[in-house]
């Protein structure tokens, strides 16, 4: 009898290896590691102090690549992507040998240079999530390349879905865009944030209840956008009475070219991330 995939029951099934400990492999160990045996999760990194931090998760955690690869039916490459090279590079011969599906979250990294750098024939899956998933409330676009199976991106999602919504791409081209909008995204919110609050600080408000009152402000409105997808204007709407102190606020917005001024910005970040697949993926 031909022997069950590993991804057939995900959950079940797979064990997952991420190699780099940062912000986002520590995100995704964590989240994982509350849903499935920590036993079946394997984290590497060079510096001490951020394994000591997944293995306070009850995680393995040891300091070389090949001892991930050796257990891993799906490896997370969660490393800077000026690191993917040479990292594929260093790795190549074990993966080659086991085959797992390879999960990348270095942005602009394609998929077919990731593919070259390891030898080919893999199923392989960029994702981009984004900051929000230290705290389970991210946001992850994928897309898959013709090597996966229906059981490959299953498991995928299933990895991603433990920190974030998942939503899937099927043009890889459209990442340079999603890494523009919600990967890169939450630091716009961050930046208004700390504008409104200085804001508040200028017109004699204390910086503290400023920041406090721009911080939650900011929390309860995200909340109102996620539980009415394509409504921010509708909702903008209600809050903008005519005559209003709201409607001089947009209204000195929107004169000022707010809208063209967020728009040039997720270009320059969509140029960037379209930057790096080239110089990094550069032959």
């Amino acid at each position: 009898m031909e022997e069950e995939s590993p991804y057939t029951h995900p959950m079940q099934n797979f064990s997952i290896g991420i190699i780099g400990a940062g912000h986002m492999g520590l995100a995704l160990a964590s989240g994982l590691a509350s849903r499935m045996a920590p036993e079946r999760i394997v984290v590497s990194d060079p510096h001490p102090d951020k394994r000591q931090r997944v293995h306070d998760l009850g995680i393995s955690t040891p300091a070389d690549n090949d001892s991930v690869v050796a257990r891993a039916d799906i490896l997370v490459l969660a490393v800077k992507p000026q690191a993917v090279r040479d990292l594929c590079a260093a790795m190549a011969p074990r993966v080659r040998e086991r085959r797992p599906l390879i999960v990348s979250v270095a942005a602009g990294i394609r998929a077919a240079d990731i593919a070259r750098w390891l030898g080919g024939g893999l199923a392989i899956v960029r994702a981009m999530p984004n900051t929000p998933a230290l705290i389970n409330a991210g946001v992850s676009v994928l897309w898959a390349n013709d090597e996966t199976t229906p059981g490959h991106r299953e498991a995928a999602a299933t990895v991603l879905g433990a920190v974030s919504e998942v939503f899937w791409l099927t043009d890889e081209a459209l990442m340079d865009a999603a890494t523009a909008i919600s990967g890169s995204g939450p630091a716009y919110f961050f930046l208004m944030v700390e504008a409104l609050a200085a804001a508040g600080a200028e017109l004699g408000l204390p910086r503290d209840l400023s920041a406090a009152l721009a911080a939650g402000t900011a929390a309860g409105a995200g909340r109102m956008v996620h539980d009415h997808p394509g409504e921010a204007a509708l909702l903008r709407a209600r809050v903008t009475s005519p005559g209003g102190t709201t409607e001089r606020a947009i209204k000195s917005l929107l004169s000022e070219g707010f809208m063209e001024m967020l728009g040039r910005a997720a270009q320059a970040a969509c140029d960037r991330s379209r930057e790096l697949g080239e110089q990094l993926g550069a032959a």
